[in-house]
């Protein structure tokens, strides 16, 4: 049975499982699957995610959901192939992936999420006036955890060593429509250890070959609202 995952190019949490498949050279079928026009609450959906959401993988008898779970999973599966060690190689290695994998998650991504919902989505999609002070909030955030981030960075060339990892390539979607669509740059010119790394792993050729399917641009990254009907 074929690796399938349910899901679509444009959704964040989707692309960071595919970035992952790409550079494991997984051979998978991607079930087109969209939050945007409601597909990800249907029934028959629903009986394979039971919260209605996406991503979600099956393969063979395994059904995962949850991005990280899935990253990691094919990560592990898929060692021996593709590029390497982006779970790490030695259980020190694993656990300072596993570190930043949480630090992108539960702080870096929650920020952006945010920033993305008041600056993209809510006034694109929805026509939700921008919480302004939600914004300036999310920002003053986002400084201190660049910061942090700069000073780790001077240690290695990425997050959890000297190798991409996991870790890394979480950050790809949401900073992609924060820094590239919305062209929020500021935060990198004064920080030049994330601004190269931010650099390395957008030109990876697995994210340019998600960007060449979802688009990079905001009109393409939203297109798929145009039927959208609140459920």
């Amino acid at each position: 049975m074929a690796t399938k995952l349910y899901g679509t190019y444009y959704s964040s949490a989707t692309a960071r499982a595919i970035v992952v498949m790409l550079e494991k050279e997984v051979d998978f079928e991607l079930i087109s699957t969209s939050i945007l026009l409601g597909e990800h609450k249907k029934p028959e959906y629903m009986t394979l995610q039971p919260f209605g959401l996406v991503p979600l993988l099956e393969d063979e008898d395994l059904k995962l959901f949850e991005s990280g779970a899935i990253m990691r999973y094919i990560a592990d599966k898929y060692e021996a192939q593709g590029t390497p060690k982006l779970y790490g190689s030695t259980k020190a290695e694993r656990a300072l992936v596993e570190q930043w994998m949480e630090v992108e998650s539960g702080t870096f991504s929650a920020l952006m999420r945010t920033l993305v919902k008041e600056l993209i989505y809510g006034p694109g999609l929805f026509k939700i006036a921008t919480d302004q002070k939600a914004v300036e909030d999310a920002t003053e955030k986002l400084n201190k955890v660049l910061d942090v981030y700069e000073a780790q960075l001077t240690k290695h060339q990425y997050l959890a060593g000297d190798f991409v990892s996991i870790a890394d390539l979480g950050h790809l979607p949401l900073s992609n429509l924060y820094f590239n669509v919305l062209g929020k740059r500021e935060l990198l010119s004064s920080r030049p250890r994330v601004a190269a790394w931010w650099g390395a792993i957008l030109s990876r050729a697995s994210w340019k070959k998600i960007v060449s399917f979802a688009g990079a641009d905001y009109e393409s990254w939203v297109k798929a609202a145009k039927s959208f009907q609140p459920q």
